[in-house]
């Protein structure tokens, strides 16, 4: 079969459209990888992708309707186009329905280029740098396993009404875990990036030989509240959470933490006593993301309707205020509020915070330092309760000092009530969510103090 240019693609399913609109996106992405294990790189591999997904418009007399059909590879566009058209007359009215986008976005592109790739040289300094990692940590009698990534992904953007967009997305992360030989101590440090040149392995290395011997002095502890020291990988996956759930529907209907008891949204109440502010753009160094919406799917944070809005910078709490919740355009003219749009990066700030980790740990008469958490689920929406477990390394602090490892504990909190009991921010820096990496690597978070984290029990997890 022919392979077609993802311009051509794009080009040749909006001239086989016969919908009352119609979206046409085109995803190319290569990805390169490593994964090691007990000191050895065990494998590596580069991939190559296409995603070609077509949404149709259709009026069916009782209102606009939409069918979104998704393939791999190079399809026939003439199938996949009448299959999208086909789902969309067999759909009910879409009540998200708005006129599709007209105006082109700042940044949108050059859409005539070659889509961005990426290969396995994007680690020539990190392979040998890793190498020296292993035999350091083989002469100290420590294992390293992990994994890094790095990926370019290129997306091309059609509609009917004249968009042509195009947005070059790279992302990479590097996880390293280290452990005993017997396995009983296992740390973790890991790091985002967007092309490798800013990853140390010698810091990533030394943080984690930091932890190990940490380690070494276990004390058990008893499930309570603690006085706890969240580094910035373990706050990013709360406020991510919190950031998922900041659908302004749910909110106005009463479904979600943002909602006001009595009707309406909390927008303008104080979340945090400090004068935190939690925001997203998509042009923030090193994070930089899509400046427009491209949405396969409609949701209560995006709208098929909105393919090609812009996504400018927008504070979603300032200065501790609640001040903005994500609002597709539908939503927007039913509730006569701003449409706000969605960005692929969460930045979290405390513009009077200069406090590294060490400083706040060094400032810590009694309390725990986590490394990461994980298995993170929702138990009551309306608080946003959540609950998971640690991992990989909670540290007993005494005296400015770290004196041991403690046990592993499952944790019940709400991270919008978290936000009101903070009492120190650190230093915001560049992280990598442990968690939701999978799904969301560009985050910047300070670490924080929380006088009263709840450890509600002793986990046995090792």
């Amino acid at each position: 079969m022919t392979r077609y240019s993802a311009q051509q693609l794009v080009e040749k399913a909006l001239a086989a459209s016969t919908a009352d609109g119609c979206v046409v996106y085109v995803v190319e992405s290569t990805e390169a990888n490593l994964r090691w294990a007990s000191n050895s790189l065990t494998t590596n591999g580069a991939m190559r992708s296409r995603q070609v997904v077509v949404i149709s418009f259709v009026d069916g007399g009782s209102g606009m309707a939409t069918g979104t059909v998704a393939r791999t590879g190079t399809p026939d566009v003439a199938a996949l186009v009448a299959a999208s058209e086909q789902a969309a007359r067999d759909a009910g009215p879409a009540e998200d329905a708005v006129p599709l986008v007209t105006e082109t976005p700042p940044g949108a592109g050059d859409w005539d280029a070659d889509p961005a790739e990426t290969s396995i040289e994007v680690f020539a300094d990190f392979a040998p740098a890793l190498g020296e990692a292993f035999s350091v940590a083989r002469d100290r009698g420590d294992l390293l396993f992990g994994y890094a990534e790095h990926s370019l992904t290129t997306t091309y953007l059609g509609t009917s009404t004249g968009l042509r967009l195009r947005t070059d997305q790279p992302g990479g992360r590097v996880e390293l875990n280290g452990k005993s030989t017997d396995y009983a101590r296992s740390v973790w440090a890991g790091v985002g990036t967007r092309d490798f040149r800013d990853v140390s392995v010698a810091d990533l290395a030394a943080d984690v030989e930091r932890k190990l011997g940490w380690s070494q002095r276990r004390v058990e502890l008893p499930a309570g509240r603690y006085e706890t020291l969240l580094p910035p990988s373990a706050v990013s996956d709360l406020m991510i959470y919190a950031y998922w759930t900041m659908e302004a529907r749910d909110a106005d209907e009463g479904r979600n933490v943002y909602a006001r008891k009595g009707g309406g949204n909390r927008i303008g109440d104080r979340l945090a006593e400090l004068p935190l502010t939690l925001r997203s753009d998509p042009s923030a160094p090193g994070l930089e993301t899509a400046p427009f919406q491209v949405v396969g799917s409609s949701s209560g944070s995006a709208s098929v309707f909105d393919n090609g809005m812009v996504t400018p910078a927008v504070d979603w709490i300032s200065g501790g205020v609640l001040t903005n919740l994500i609002r597709p355009r539908a939503w927007a003219l039913k509730t006569t509020a701003p449409a706000v749009a969605g960005v692929d990066n969460l930045l979290l700030e405390d513009p009077t915070a200069t406090a590294t980790q060490d400083e706040m740990v060094a400032a810590t008469d009694r309390g725990l330092l986590l490394t990461t958490l994980w298995y993170i689920r929702e138990v009551d929406p309306q608080t946003l309760l959540l609950t998971g477990l640690t991992r990989d390394g909670v540290f007993l602090v005494e005296n400015g000092e770290v004196t041991g490892a403690v046990n592993n504990f499952r944790w019940n909190e709400s991270p919008v009530d978290l936000l009101g009991r903070i009492n120190q921010v650190g230093r915001t820096e560049r992280t990598l969510p442990r968690e939701w990496n999978d799904w969301f690597t560009r985050a910047a978070m300070p670490p924080v103090r929380v006088p009263d984290f709840n450890m509600s029990s002793v986990s046995p997890a090792s």
